[in-house]
C-alpha cells in the first residue's frame, strides 16, 4: 500500500510507553495520531476521484487533436489562405499560448482561494470562452480579405485560454495527494484519458469533415489550379467544431464534481516569501528542470510536426488520401493502447531508460517518406503512435520528481511556476517549428485549394514527416541522456517532504 511507508511506524517513535499509559498522561497525542492516520489516508484517492480528474484533461486534448491534425489542411484548401499568412497564423497562435503560460503562473500563483479552491476556479472559469473562441477557429466568414486576421484572432485566442485552463488544471497533480505514488498514478489516469480524448477528437472530427476533402473534386476538375470549396464543407466543419467545443462544458463540470481540490499547502510560501519573477529564475537555474525542458522542446516539437503534416503528406505528397482517416485512428488507438504499459514500463524499468521508447519511430518515419504506400504507412502509424505516447507520459512523470529535487534545496515547491514555465518552453518550441515549416511550404510554392502540387511541395512534405522529426528527436534524447540521471527522492524522503509541503494546512484540513 502506498500509504504504509509512512503510516503506522511514525506515531510509534515518540512515545515508547505502553499506549494506556500516553492516553493518560497526554489526552492530545490521540489527537495527534488521528491527524496523522488522516493524512496518510488522504494520500489515497479514490478510483471515482482518479477518474474525474483525467476526464477534466479531456476537452483540451479533443481540441488540440483536431486543429493538430485538420487546422492546416482547413486554413489552405478550404480557407484558402495562402501558407505563408497559415504560417503566420500557426507561429502567433503558439506564441500567444507561449505567453500565456508565465501571465497564467503569475495570475494563479497571487490568487486567493475561494470556495471551489485556487485553482479550480480558473479551470471553470475560462470553460465557456474557450469553447466559443474554438467554434469560431473553425467558421468560415463571409469576406476573403481579412481571413487571415479572423483565424490569427482565434487561434490566438484559443491558444491563450486553453493555457489559463491547462495550467492550473495540470498544477492539482502536487496538491491532490501528497504520495509520490499516487502522483504517478493520477497521472497516468490523467494521460490515458488524454490519450482518448485525443483519440475522440481526431476521430470525430475527421468522421464528419471527411466529406468536405473528397478526392473526387479533384477528378471533376478541368484544370489543376485551385478548386472551388465544396459547399458541404463550411457546414460540416462549423458541426465538427460545434461537438468539439460541447466537450468542455461536459468535462469541466464532471471534474467540479468528482474532485475536490485541498488547500494549497505552498502557496504562503510562494505567494509572500517569493515574488514569480524570483521563483521563476529559480526554477530556470534548476539543473534537473532545464535538462528535462531542453529535451523536451526537441521531442515534442517533432512530435507536433508530425502531427501537423500528416494529412497534408497522404493528401498531396502520396497516394494514401484514401487511408487519411484510418491512418490518424491507427496512431491514436495504439497510443491509448500503449499508455498503461508505458505506465508499466516507467515503474519497472525507470524512466530514464523509457526515453529511448520515443526513438521508435525514427527509422519508421524515414521509411515512410522513402517509402509511401499503404501496408507501409499503417506500420508507421503504429509504431508512431506507441513513440508518442511515451513522449507524452514522460515528462509529465518526471516533472513532480524535478519539483521534488528543488525542493530538497530550497524551502518551498512552486509547482505552480514549474508546470507553466515547462508548457511555456514548449509551446514556444512548436510555435517556432510549425511556423518554419509552413513558410518553407510558401517557398516551395504551395498552391492553396490545387489538386496537384508541384514537385518540391512534395519533397518538402516527404523532408518534414521524415528528416525533421528524426533530427529533433534525435537530439532531444541526447541531451536528456548526458549528464547523471536525476535521483529519485525514495519513499520515506518524498513522504517528508509531502508532509513539509502540507505542514501548514494540515491541522485546519482534518479537522
Amino acid at each position: 500500500m502506498a500509504a504504509s511507508p509512512g503510516g503506522s511506524p511514525a506515531p510509534a517513535v515518540e512515545e515508547p510507553a505502553p499506549q494506556p499509559e500516553a492516553h493518560a498522561r497526554e489526552p492530545g497525542s490521540v489527537s495527534a495520531k488521528r491527524g496523522e492516520d488522516r493524512r496518510a489516508s488522504r494520500g489515497r484517492l479514490s478510483f471515482c476521484t482518479k477518474v474525474c480528474y483525467g476526464i477534466g484533461g479531456v476537452p483540451n486534448q479533443v481540441a488540440s487533436s483536431a486543429t493538430a491534425f485538420y487546422l492546416q489542411l482547413f486554413l489552405l484548401d478550404v480557407a484558402q489562405i495562402p501558407a505563408a499568412q497559415v504560417s503566420l497564423v500557426m507561429f502567433g497562435g503558439k506564441v500567444s499560448g507561449a505567453a500565456a503560460d508565465p501571465v497564467a503562473g503569475f495570475f494563479i500563483s497571487r490568487s486567493r482561494r475561494t470556495g471551489s479552491g485556487r485553482l479550480m476556479p480558473w479551470v471553470l472559469g475560462c470553460t465557456p470562452f474557450i469553447a466559443l473562441a474554438y467554434f469560431f477557429l473553425w467558421f468560415l466568414p463571409p469576406f476573403t480579405n481579412l481571413r487571415g486576421l479572423w483565424y490569427m484572432t482565434f487561434y490566438c485566442l484559443f491558444q491563450a485560454l486553453a493555457t489559463f485552463f491547462q495550467v492550473p488544471y495540470t498544477a492539482l497533480t502536487m496538491l491532490l495527494t501528497p504520495s509520490p505514488r499516487e502522483r504517478d498514478t493520477i497521472t497516468a489516469y490523467r494521460m490515458t484519458m488524454e490519450m482518448a480524448g485525443t483519440l475522440m477528437g481526431a476521430t470525430v472530427h475527421g468522421l464528419i469533415v471527411s466529406g468536405a476533402h473528397s478526392p473526387h473534386r479533384c477528378e471533376e476538375a478541368e484544370f489543376p489550379g485551385p478548386v472551388a470549396v465544396s459547399p458541404n464543407a463550411t457546414c460540416l466543419y462549423s458541426i465538427a467544431a460545434a461537438v468539439v467545443a460541447v466537450t468542455y462544458p461536459v468535462c469541466s463540470g464532471l471534474l467540479r464534481l468528482g474532485v475536490k481540490e485541498p488547500p494549497d499547502p505552498s502557496a504562503p510560501v510562494s505567494s509572500q516569501d517569493t515574488s514569480f519573477l524570483a521563483g521563476l529564475a529559480l526554477t530556470v537555474r534548476h539543473p534537473p528542470y532545464l535538462k528535462l525542458v531542453i529535451s523536451f522542446l526537441f521531442i515534442s516539437a517533432a512530435v507536433q510536426v508530425e502531427q501537423s503534416y500528416l494529412v497534408l503528406f497522404c493528401t498531396h505528397a502520396s497516394r494514401l488520401h484514401d487511408h487519411v482517416q484510418s491512418l490518424v485512428l491507427t496512431i491514436l488507438v495504439s497510443a491509448v493502447l500503449s499508455t498503461p504499459l508505458w505506465e508499466w514500463v516507467l515503474q519497472r524499468f525507470g524512466k530514464r531508460t523509457s526515453a529511448f521508447g520515443i526513438c521508435m519511430m525514427v527509422p519508421f518515419a524515414i521509411l515512410l517518406a522513402a517509402v509511401p504506400t499503404a501496408p507501409v504507412a499503417y506500420v508507421v502509424a503504429f509504431v508512431s503512435g506507441v513513440s508518442i505516447a511515451v513522449s507524452l507520459l514522460l515528462p509529465w512523470s518526471m516533472l513532480p520528481d524535478v519539483v521534488d529535487d528543488f525542493q530538497l534545496q530550497h524551502q518551498h515547491g512552486m509547482e505552480t511556476i514549474f508546470y507553466s514555465s515547462y508548457v511555456f518552453f514548449t509551446k514556444l518550441s512548436g510555435a517556432g517549428a510549425l511556423g518554419i515549416s509552413t513558410l518553407s511550404l510558401e517557398f516551395a510554392g504551395y498552391e492553396a485549394g490545387a489538386c496537384k502540387q508541384a514537385e518540391q511541395v512534395v519533397v518538402t512534405l516527404k523532408v518534414l514527416i521524415g528528416a525533421v522529426p528524426t533530427c529533433m528527436i534525435l537530439t532531444g534524447l541526447c541531451i536528456l541522456m548526458v549528464g547523471p540521471a536525476l535521483k529519485v527522492p525514495s519513499q520515506d524522503t518524498s513522504r517528508r517532504l509531502s508532509l513539509r509541503r502540507w505542514a501548514p494546512h494540515a491541522h485546519g484540513y482534518t479537522q
